[in-house]
Formats: C-alpha cells, sequence, structure tokens
C-alpha cells in the first residue's frame, strides 16, 4: 500500500470551526499517524470538529521542526505505507509552518501528497486588503534588531514600488505594538498599510489605509494574530 500524506488545515481561531470542509474530517479519519506541530493543540481541534474520532488510535508526533528522529520516524511510517496527517499549530500545513520540511521528505520519497482545503491567514489578509493579489510577497518575520528592521520595512517599500507588489509580513503577538509604531514612523504618508486581526474570530479586525491615516488612530494588537500587508 502506498503511503497518502494529507496536509490537513487547522482552525485560526478554535471555535471557528465552521471554517474547516466536512470532508477534513474524513481524511483524518483515513490517517493512522499524525505529525502535528502542537499535539495538545491538534488533538483539541479533533475533538472539535467530530466528537468520534478516537484520538488514542493514531501515533502522535510532534514536529519539533522535523529533528532527526522525527524525519527518520516520517520516512519509516512512508515506507510501511501509513497513512499520514500533517497538521499545523494554525491555518494550512507547509505554508509559515516547519511541517514544509516533512512534507519535502514525503515529496522526495514518491509519496501521494494531498492538500486538503482550509483557512490560511495569510491568503484571507490579502484577499480582504484591496492590495494587489496578482503581485505578492511573503516575506515572514521582519528583523528584531531595530537597524535592520528599518532596513528591512524600507527594502519591503523599495520592492512594492519597483514591482507594484503587496508585501506581506508576521511578527510575535507581543511585538505587533511596537512593530506597528516602527512601521508609522518609517514608511512614508502615501503608503498603504492593512492590518489584519483575530481573522475568522468574533472580533476578525481588517483594515487598509494609508499610514498617514494610521498615524490618526488609536490601536492596540498587543498578544493579537495579526499579518500586516504594505502597497506602495
Amino acid at each position: 500500500m502506498q503511503s497518502l500524506v494529507y496536509l490537513i488545515p487547522c482552525v485560526l481561531e478554535e471555535s471557528a470551526t465552521e471554517t474547516i470542509p466536512h470532508y477534513i474530517i474524513n481524511a483524518v479519519k483515513n490517517c493512522q499517524v499524525i505529525f502535528a506541530e502542537n499535539e495538545r493543540t491538534a488533538r483539541r481541534f479533533f475533538k472539535n470538529i467530530c466528537k468520534e474520532i478516537v484520538i488514542d488510535d493514531y501515533e502522535w508526533f510532534t514536529i519539533h521542526k522535523a529533528e532527526n528522529e522525527v524525519m527518520s520516524a516520517f520516512r519509516q511510517k512512508i515506507k510501511e505505507g501509513k497513512h499520514i496527517g500533517i497538521i499545523s499549530e494554525a491555518g494550512c500545513p507547509g505554508i509559515a509552518d516547519p511541517g514544509q520540511i516533512l512534507i519535502a521528505a514525503a515529496q522526495a520519497m514518491g509519496a501521494n501528497v494531498k492538500p486538503l482545503v482550509g483557512p490560511s491567514s495569510i491568503l484571507l489578509a490579502l484577499m480582504a486588503s484591496g492590495m494587489n493579489g496578482q503581485q505578492f510577497e511573503f516575506v515572514g518575520y521582519l528583523p528584531i534588531d531595530n537597524l535592520e528592521r528599518n532596513k528591512a520595512i524600507t527594502a519591503l517599500e523599495t520592492s512594492s514600488q519597483k514591482k507594484n507588489s503587496t508585501q506581506i509580513f508576521i511578527e510575535t503577538p507581543y511585538r505587533n505594538n511596537q512593530l506597528l509604531e516602527t512601521l508609522l514612523k518609517t514608511c512614508k504618508p502615501s503608503t498603504r498599510l492593512c492590518i489584519a486581526a483575530e481573522l475568522t474570530g468574533p472580533n476578525e479586525f481588517v483594515k487598509t489605509k494609508t499610514i498617514a491615516d494610521w498615524k490618526k488612530e488609536k490601536t492596540d494588537f498587543h498578544k493579537k494574530p495579526v499579518i500586516f500587508l504594505l502597497q506602495v
């Protein structure tokens, strides 16, 4: 039997189970082994989407950026022809997620990799931003060092202007306010900035304004999951 590797999307907000298509449940039930970024979160997610799922029937592995022993176990399960689920902490596996390394190994071994539909904070933010969805770039985290961060933000503006592209980035939730403060100080007044916070949750917030207009707003995104998008 050839191994199937299911890429199982997870909710962005724990109570938003309606964002998960029903066919995900069938895929989970078809799995024998689960590789999760966070096992406790994944177990709770399975219980929330289907009470019938017997969580302890699965073999569980925590990805932890795919250390050698995890990668070895993953390859062994593929050789055994097991059906495997890879699940991110939130959103889609392989997108800003350590599961990408396992997916690359599955491809190299010729396993069938099945991406499944579900919420992606990056794409949802881009969809709602009104910015260029034809040409965009996700650059992950910006540098922590203030000088390097300022350089990175200036480079994002330059790249956006040159390519007419949307630049998408994230920050650790407890540093969101500091990043926003730096953006307001560094970017041109006419640059557009979209802030997408708590997507799919009851307090979902998505607004696109110029830097000049954001300076007039009182904001607080401390400890909230946020996607930032910038376009000149």
